[in-house]
């Protein structure tokens, strides 16, 4: 028992340090996720970005020395890399997180960035999104800066499939910024619920109409029954 918790724990310790390095050395191609499955022959690694082009490098030579890096460093043994692209992602809140500190870096204004990301999400259909700059914006003291809009879920089942969260750093000339994306995707909450309209419900409504009319007529085919058998009795 001790040795398979001890593989899954070792499994798991490989995804985040893979995961880590290649989002400090691919953010700028907008690095999204990993996905790793080990075979007998060697292992799958599924990379996910939206601009492929920047981890596969002219003539693939970028992913092949990502694949040695990671057969020696990570111990991940043959290798085999696919980078896929990712279908949206204003809805990706790594995605997002990592435009961000690219424009910090090229020097952009950093309440204006929050904004105009929070507008690309809010145009990508999202339910809510909270994004959170804190570091040292204007002052020598650090401060955070906050933009939030529509429903941002913290608690509950719906966080487990509806929210995406992703928090990182950026070096720049005042410190070190700290960029925290939450993005609600767009699905149905545990607690949703809709009024029908009465078109909708119609067929329903029908039914439970000759359901009452019915049960109204029995009854007062029972009381008809019962008169009829007391004024029966009493002329006997």
């Amino acid at each position: 028992m001790v040795n398979i918790k001890r593989y899954f724990i070792e499994k798991a310790m490989v995804q985040v340090k893979v995961d880590e390095y290649l989002a400090k050395k691919f953010y700028r191609a907008g690095y999204a996720g990993v996905q790793i499955i080990r075979f007998p022959l060697g292992t799958r690694v599924f990379i996910d970005a939206v601009r492929p082009g920047l981890i596969i490098g002219r003539r693939g030579e970028t992913i092949r020395q990502l694949a040695q890096i990671l057969e020696k460093e990570f111990g991940l043994p043959n290798p085999q890399i696919t980078v896929r692209r990712v279908e949206n992602p204003d809805l990706n809140a790594r995605v997002v997180a990592s435009r961000i500190a690219v424009l910090l870096e090229r020097g952009a204004h950093y309440r204006r960035v929050a904004h105009i990301m929070l507008r690309r999400i809010i145009a990508a259909g999202a339910i809510g999104a909270q994004i959170v700059i804190s570091g040292k914006l204007r002052t020598e003291r650090a401060r955070y800066e906050k933009v939030r809009w529509g429903k941002v879920y913290s608690t509950g089942h719906q966080v487990e499939y509806m929210v995406d969260r992703a928090v990182m750093h950026v070096v720049l000339k005042p410190g070190v910024y700290g960029i925290e994306v939450t993005i609600v995707k767009p699905a149905k909450p545990a607690d949703y619920v809709r009024i029908k309209s009465p078109e909708e419900v119609k067929d329903v409504v029908e039914q439970i109409r000759k359901e009452l009319e019915a049960a109204r007529a029995a009854k007062a085919q029972a009381v008809a029954s019962g008169e009829q058998q007391s004024s029966s009795g009493g002329a006997s």
